[in-house]
């Protein structure tokens, strides 16, 4: 095991809480077994943590913020740690993303990521391999923490109706996630469009993309593939992205449209449905 004292508490924010949860740990005189249980976890992990071989979450950092009486050090720090794990390629567009005025997005065979629930996410990211799968998921749930911000972006989501008919995780996540739009649709700065099939060719073709503007710096377009992603605050791309959301934002059915085409997949697809023997099937 790696020593706790050989880590380098900058080399990353992982290290860092790891560092700090010893130094902090140990000036309180209390051993791990102890800390583990006033935190109900074993000992085990908190040393796992301690030597940056766990990626801690937010409720754990909760407790052991109160275990530690560290006036919110651990809760504030582990938003960091919790970014760190996205993807490398990814973790700048997130930076962006986190100090936008407005989000506008268009998808063209996934929810956006804002606006996934735990379950359809974790279906998303474990699609290809399920290695660290629970910090991955924490990861995208951390980066929805701004559309709870007292003053959140706008959010503008137009999706394909393709989105709403991909069975991503089984009926009962895909359900669940249904429900969790018409939840957020509630919002008065969040809105979604679905764009539906009899739209027909459509100006979203070439593929998702995003739109991020601010109050004083230049706007930026992201697109991404299987390798990486792709941010530009060209003008000539910021036009050509410009153009093409309005486009699809004007085939889209309207926002009470969409909330109406989702409840009805909701139920129709996605709803219970009685088995051979009469029983509801979830």
């Amino acid at each position: 095991m790696v020593n706790i004292r050989s880590l380098d508490p900058s080399a990353s924010p992982l290290d860092y809480y790891g560092w700090e949860l010893r130094r902090l740990r140990e000036e309180a005189g209390l051993s791990q077994q102890q800390v583990g249980d006033i935190v109900f976890c074993s000992a085990s992990l908190i040393g796992q943590i301690e030597t940056a071989k766990k990626v801690p979450t937010r409720k754990f950092s909760e407790q052991l913020d109160a275990a530690l009486m560290t006036g919110g050090a651990f809760t504030r720090l582990v938003g960091l740690v919790l970014k760190s794990q996205l993807p490398a390629w990814f973790q700048p567009y997130a930076e962006m993303e986190a100090k936008a005025a407005c989000i506008y997005s268009f998808q063209a065979q996934l929810v956006d990521g804002l606006l996934q629930t735990p379950d359809y996410a974790r279906a998303v990211l474990g699609a290809r391999t399920v290695d660290d799968l629970d910090t991955k998921v924490a990861a995208r749930m951390e980066r929805q923490r701004i559309l709870d911000r007292a003053s959140p972006p706008l959010v503008w989501v137009v999706m394909s109706e393709a989105v709403l008919h991909q069975e991503i995780g089984g009926r009962a996540v895909m359900r669940n996630q249904l429900a969790h739009l018409l939840a957020m649709q509630e919002r008065e700065w969040l809105k979604i469009q679905i764009l539906p099939f009899a739209a027909g060719a459509h100006a979203g073709l070439p593929g998702s993309f995003n739109l991020l503007r601010f109050e004083d710096d230049p706007d930026i377009v992201y697109t991404e593939d299987f390798v990486q992603g792709h941010m530009t605050a060209d003008p000539a791309a910021i036009r050509e992205g410009s153009l093409r959301y309005d486009h699809l934002q004007a085939a889209a059915f309207s926002v009470e449209e969409s909330a109406a085409l989702i409840a009805r997949v909701m139920e129709e697809r996605y709803g219970d449905q009685p088995a051979p023997d009469g029983r509801a099937l979830a």
